[in-house]
């Protein structure tokens, strides 16, 4: 990571502040991880159904479309999240028909993510927090059920060691799904230990920037046999 890459996320960050936002926006978020080593989509902002085609022929599809909106911290709750749009008139019909969601419509937009879609993978979930004893601490898990209703998830206080890493991913009960059970493709054990130690490692995220992250939410991490995206990133802020 090296001090220019520290110093512009510091940045992010307090432009965030500026601006009085209590979280990052999801573009802001992503750079953050970017700028940790963490492999994000290409992205452009559009703001609307003006810059479509010319956002699109600079990307590859499929597409993810998804709101930005500062009163939005759940988008996919408010209908502001598109997947496997083919075209750009995908794309314009979802800007449109986004607009018209009453949770989009009466909130404060401020554009809208095109990106890449990731390839297929397992999805994986890496969390932070700031535990008021314990200080920074990340969090793994399977992506989707796994995280959300099982609890299936492992935590360590921050920094952590390649070890605690490996340990981390052992402790969890679907473990398995990772090697390709059940018919599913590998997922690359070593790129998400790469992750969290990018994210929970001396020097890594959670430490260089441990009074300012009050919340952090990788989730889904699209783990393939040969790397990892981070498609979704939320941070919230410890209030200054």
């Amino acid at each position: 990571m090296g001090v220019v890459a520290n110093m512009k996320t510091h940045d992010l960050i307090a432009q965030a502040r500026t601006a009085g936002r209590a979280a990052l926006d999801e573009l802001a978020g992503k750079q953050l991880l970017a700028g940790f080593g963490v492999a994000i989509p290409k992205s452009i902002i559009i703001q609307d159904v003006i810059g479509v085609a010319k956002a699109c022929a600079e990307l590859h599809a499929p597409f993810v479309l998804k709101v930005i909106s500062p009163d939005l911290l759940h988008k996919s709750d408010a209908g502001g999240v598109r997947v496997g749009l083919k075209n750009a008139a995908e794309v314009e019909e979802a800007v449109r028909a986004m607009m018209k969601f009453p949770a989009i419509a009466n909130a404060r937009i401020d554009g809208f993510l095109l990106e890449e879609m990731a390839p297929a993978g397992q999805e994986i979930a890496i969390g932070g927090l700031r535990d008021p004893q314990f200080g920074p601490m990340v969090m793994v898990g399977l992506g989707g059920i796994f995280v959300e209703v099982l609890a299936d998830v492992s935590f360590r206080i921050c920094p952590i060691a390649r070890i605690d890493a490996e340990e981390m991913l052992d402790e969890l009960k679907g473990a398995a799904l990772l090697r390709g059970a059940r018919g599913r493709k590998p997922a690359s054990r070593a790129a998400i230990v790469d992750a969290l130690l990018k994210i929970g490692g001396e020097g890594g995220l959670l430490m260089t920037h441990a009074q300012d992250i009050a919340e952090a939410d990788v989730n889904p991490l699209i783990v393939s046999e040969s790397g990892a995206v981070a498609v979704d990133a939320r941070f919230v802020l410890t209030k200054a």
